[in-house]
């Protein structure tokens, strides 16, 4: 078989596994079923993956390591806007939206090792996230890395509350830009926490 029909053969089957664990649930989904699902032999897929929780972890890898992709592409030649940034996460989200609900809902299902190792990239995600968005942002520690941990949630999230709403792709970005900025604006100027109470 050639190398360009396995890629696709992976991709379908990785989308069918996708599906079956969003559908039931990754906790109730066994082995020998998900291989059935995907039309292979329980050995066959114990071959590739030792467990769920391997094809789980490859998943959500895989997404951070492409959100990182994402926000790094602006390095290259030019800052990134706030809003090529959601336009990215848009994109991304309506190509992969199940991978976004397994990560947020099936994480805790990881081993402790894969949990950390999807910590650090969610961590660099984040820290690359801010220094896209704000450059120059006054805040430090806990702070700072709560504003991270609650703009990433919310481009993670918005796209598939508006996506859900049948709103045209130009319309839902400009709403989707315009909460995020409503969210951060006073919080990335370093204004105290306090005050906004």
């Amino acid at each position: 078989m050639d190398a360009a029909l396995r890629c696709a053969n992976f991709e379908e089957r990785r989308d069918k596994a996708m599906a079956l664990f969003a559908e039931k649930g990754f906790g109730q989904v066994s082995m020998r079923e998900l291989a059935s699902h995907l039309g292979l032999s329980a050995g066959a897929l114990y071959h590739h993956f030792p467990s769920k929780q391997d094809w789980l972890y490859d998943l959500i890898e895989e997404l951070y390591e492409e959100l990182l992709a994402a926000l790094n592409q602006g390095r290259r030649g030019h800052q990134q806007t706030l809003a090529e940034v959601i336009s990215a996460h848009w994109a991304l989200h309506a190509e992969r939206p199940l991978q976004f609900r397994l990560a947020e809902r099936d994480q805790c299902c990881l081993s402790p090792e894969q949990q950390a190792r999807i910590d650090q990239l969610r961590q660099q995600y984040e820290t690359a996230l801010l220094r896209v968005i704000a450059p120059k942002a006054t805040l430090r520690g806990p702070a700072l890395a709560a504003t991270a941990h609650v703009i990433a949630n919310l481009l993670n999230s918005l796209p598939s509350w508006l996506q859900a709403s049948q709103l045209p792709q130009a319309q839902g970005l400009a709403l989707m830009e315009s909460m995020v900025l409503g969210g951060i604006e006073r919080t990335l100027r370093g204004e105290s926490l306090n005050s906004m109470v």
